[in-house]
């Protein structure tokens, strides 16, 4: 079960780093009831957001704790290259994350943004994007067959 995978790795980590509980909910900004709960495998997968919060106060790979997650399956062995509609340009397919970490100005509805504002735009672009990724795959999952197909 993926919950209860994460939920180890995640007291694994922890404990390597020498933490209570308390101190990495104090840490990342979460509930220790919900840390708790994830370690015991009782809570379900938590969002990309409270991921990164916890990735960030346990100094682990992002990357590492999304896989563990179950989020980061690839999607019938295709990467997200190969899921992209027929239709879609170059300029559709460019990567986002990029174009908010390059240093070139960016704006939103004429207001120019500043790094706090690309971070936030990230951060939430992640998690809706693992969210919605989490969501296809369980529909597959339900039906055997994808969405649409």
């Amino acid at each position: 079960m993926v919950e209860n995978e994460f939920g180890m790795m995640m007291k694994q980590l922890r404990e390597q780093q020498g933490l209570t509980i308390n101190q990495l909910a104090e840490t990342a900004g979460i509930s220790n009831s919900q840390i708790s709960r994830m370690e015991n495998g009782v809570r379900g997968i938590p969002k990309a957001t409270t991921i990164r919060k916890l990735a960030d106060a346990l100094d682990a790979s992002y990357g590492e704790l999304m896989s563990a997650a179950g989020y980061l399956e690839e999607a019938d062995g295709m990467n997200a290259a190969e899921q992209s509609p027929a239709w879609a340009t170059y300029k559709d397919k460019r990567d986002f994350k990029k174009m908010l970490e390059e240093d070139g100005e960016l704006m939103f509805d004429g207001i120019p943004l500043d790094q706090e504002d690309k971070q936030r735009i990230k951060d939430v672009l992640t998690g809706l994007f693992w969210e919605a990724k989490q969501m296809n795959k369980r529909k597959k999952n339900n039906n055997g067959i994808p969405d649409g197909k």
